[in-house]
């Protein structure tokens, strides 16, 4: 076969393939299953193969270079442009066959098993917290209905439930009583998993240099560092620190034309959970801000907040923190923080 470009549309069991030559025309169309995909590549010679970021990306793109072929995933979004009529399986594969040969599309980078296994850590932390703080809003709505407020906030919550529910005074019927107590049974659990997963975090941190480097950034945490770690192998893929940071969604969005430059806020694209983790970071440091720091960062950081605002002084520390880790992680140094010259 004269295949030199494969696009793949990926699916649960049925996959839809389309191949060109090197003039680009199609030669090749077919559907196959599941376990009749890996047969079919090994015979192919080696080419380019281009898939979408999906479940199951990378475990394929791994299995085709072992094989021999270069492999190329590809965000869905820059796939839309190169689909021609109704949106099927074989319109997606030859889009994707399409797209995968431009010069200047934005690959994936292909992670490795530890890489993805750091990551799953990470989802399934972030989804126990989102859990635990409905739990913790449900609990505080039902107590409510009895004449019941507890404050706002995680600790000052969990640091009133016990005492209410050992109240036997405050005319809470007792089969709400047996209700909330499930929930705050559910709430401790929720804990204790979390807590169990920031060990793990802290473990992979420990291990790695890399995290361990971007951990002397201040507002880089073990969420910040090792989520950097798995989900950048190579910092390389980017130019520079400002296309490390238009990844995260960190920079202005631009709607300029004629010669004129326009800046709104920030574009909010890329890895949302890496952007919302250096955020909050950037926010506990702005937080434990205080005037006998007069280093660089915290003298810049205070005039920000007079002149521009809180939350706007914390998204451009968060912003300059994504740039320090790409420029640690090139050129494998630490964070050195910078005295405040003397006039």
């Amino acid at each position: 076969m004269n295949i030199t470009t494969l696009g793949i549309d990926l699916a649960k069991n049925t996959f839809s393939i389309v191949g060109m030559n090197q003039h680009g025309k199609v030669i090749c169309r077919k559907t196959l299953s599941r376990n009749k995909l890996l047969p079919f590549i090994a015979q192919c010679p080696p080419c380019l193969i281009g898939m979408e970021a999906c479940s199951g990306a990378h475990f394929w793109a791994r299995s085709f270079e072992e094989m021999g072929h270069r492999v190329g995933i590809i965000a869905a979004k820059f796939v839309e442009p190169y689909r021609k009529g109704g949106k099927n399986d074989n319109n997606d594969a030859e889009a994707i066959c399409e797209a995968v040969k431009r010069p200047n599309i934005w690959f994936v980078q292909v992670k490795s098993p530890d890489q993805q296994a750091a990551l799953c850590i990470h989802r399934v932390r972030q989804g126990l917290v989102k859990d635990r703080t409905a739990l913790l809003n449900q609990l505080r709505g039902l107590l409510a209905e009895f004449g019941i407020v507890i404050p706002k906030g995680r600790y000052p919550a969990q640091a009133m439930i016990p005492d209410i529910l050992q109240n036997t005074n405050n005319g809470l019927p007792m089969l709400a009583r047996n209700i909330i107590t499930d929930l705050w049974e559910r709430i401790q659990q929720a804990n204790k998993q979390i807590l169990s997963y920031d060990r793990d975090l802290a473990k992979l941190v420990r291990e790695d240099d890399v995290a361990k480097r971007l951990m002397t950034i201040p507002g880089v945490g073990e969420q910040v560092a090792s989520g950097v770690v798995a989900s950048v192998p190579d910092p390389r893929l980017f130019k520079n620190s400002r296309q490390f940071c238009a990844w995260l969604g960190l920079v202005p969005r631009q709607y300029s034309t004629g010669g004129k430059t326009r800046l709104g806020r920030i574009t909010k694209h890329g890895d949302k959970y890496l952007r919302m983790c250096l955020v909050h970071g950037a926010r506990a440091v702005a937080a434990s801000l205080k005037d006998e720091k007069q280093d660089h960062v915290s003298c810049w950081l205070r005039e920000l907040i007079n002149r521009r605002g809180y939350l706007r002084a914390v998204v451009a520390l968060a912003a300059r923190n994504a740039r320090l880790i790409w420029t640690l992680m090139i050129k494998g140094e630490d964070y050195k923080c910078m005295p405040v010259m003397e006039a």
